[in-house]
């Protein structure tokens, strides 16, 4: 049986990112010539998931597709199976099988402790390499900070801290704290400030991150800011993870786990299969959309009903991250309201402020439902045009749209 396997990353719209995943896939691919090895991505950047699976699937009886994620969130959770479950209908030849993500590792933990080691062992270049107990008097006044995505899935937060735990626990840091770059707290900027009230003589900041791309570019001029703010503070950015060797055996454990079917993915604490406290109504992956899309339409009819309405015409979904506030995304939101108020249409089309849309660095985003146009790069300027256009014309305003979801 010819066996495939598919390593599938996010996207970037940095080249640069897209380049480092595909330089590690060359590698698993030179060390292992008997299978077929191929990459996909999720968005932003070719092959597409599906097309990747088909090209695949065209050489192979057998598929396994590997995320290289750090933590499962939606995209593992839900986006992979359902395209899994599209293939499996679509060509029933071929034998699809996940992977776990490559999750709270042991190898990854050791290889992020040396990425922010290396930042204080870098200070004794002028001499030999320091000993461990230079290294431990150097960590005793440095503070860490571990960055992480971000995510709207409470699971991947809770495991990214459990790693950041376990890479604190490898040192004797003055302060080791854990952060995110976005959709959920404690931010970046927070994090710095804390860490800046433990006086420490040096800082490091560990981006605890697969390759790079604008999150590392941003989390740059962040630590540029700080260094402005508190120029006594000797701050430095450690190397993310990149295509360390390592992670080829891992690549290869998951895939051994897959083909074994001795580690599924983990469902004790996945907000989409057990009622998670605070996150209870996401239980059921694609049955919690069904559900979504059922609510729409008797919403109006539950009683009792204290906030009575009409169905919604359409609904817009406004980005209002970190980074898409920063771009003016608030003051969007003014104005689109402000707009439907004075067509007096408030009540049949709803704005709502939501959280992360997947494209950062391009907002602000604005999404459209039920139509499913996205719409970036939109300013509080634009609301007017949009509102007469498309909201009340179901006409497009063509020169700002990002995509049409089908």
């Amino acid at each position: 049986m010819t066996l495939g396997v598919l390593i599938l990353g996010h996207g970037s719209r940095d080249s640069a990112a897209n380049w480092e995943l595909e330089g590690l896939v060359d590698a698993y691919r030179a060390s292992h010539p008997e299978l077929e090895v191929a990459h996909g991505y999720v968005e932003l950047a070719e092959p597409a998931l599906a097309q990747a699976l088909r090209s695949l699937a065209a050489r192979c009886e057998r598929v396994v597709v590997v995320p290289l994620f750090l933590f499962a969130a939606g995209h593992v959770k839900n986006d992979l199976p359902l395209a899994l479950a599209s293939m499996r209908a679509e060509l029933p030849g071929t034998d699809f099988v996940a992977a776990r993500a490559l999750g709270v590792h042991a190898d990854l933990v050791a290889l992020a402790r040396e990425r922010a080691d290396g930042v204080l062992s870098a200070g004794f270049a002028w001499r030999a390499a320091p000993s461990a107990d230079a290294l431990a008097s150097e960590q005793a006044k440095s503070a860490l900070v571990i960055v992480g995505r971000g995510s709207s899935d409470p699971d991947a937060n809770g495991d990214f801290c459990k790693t950041a735990r376990l890479i604190a626990e490898g040192g004797k840091y003055a302060a080791a704290l854990p952060c995110f770059m976005g959709i959920c707290s404690p931010l970046v900027p927070d994090a710095l400030e804390l860490a800046a009230r433990t006086r420490p003589t040096r800082l490091v900041v560990l981006p605890y991150l697969l390759f790079a791309g604008r999150l590392i570019s941003k989390l740059q001029q962040q630590l540029e800011a700080f260094s402005q703010r508190y120029p006594w503070i000797f701050a430095e950015l450690a190397p993310h993870l990149g295509g360390d060797p390592r992670m080829l055996a891992l690549i290869d454990q998951r895939v051994h786990e897959a083909l074994n079917g001795s580690r599924p993915l983990p469902c004790d604490t996945c907000q989409y299969r057990v009622p998670v406290a605070g996150v209870a109504q996401h239980v059921g992956g694609l049955q919690a959309l069904l559900w979504s899309a059922r609510h729409g339409y008797t919403h109006t009819q539950a009683m009792p009903h204290l906030h009575a309405h009409r169905a919604l015409l359409k609904h817009v979904l406004v980005c209002g991250n970190v980074d898409c506030a920063e771009r003016g995304s608030v003051a969007l939101i003014s104005a689109l309201r402000r707009c439907l108020r004075g067509a007096g249409r408030e009540r049949d089309i709803r704005v709502t402020r939501t959280h992360c849309m997947g494209r950062c660095g391009e907002g602000p985003t604005l999404a459209v439902y039920p139509d499913g146009i996205w719409y970036r790069g939109v300013q509080a300027h634009d609301a007017e045009e949009l509102v007469k256009e498309h909201l009340l014309g179901d006409r497009l305003v063509g020169r700002l749209v990002d995509n049409i979801m089908q």
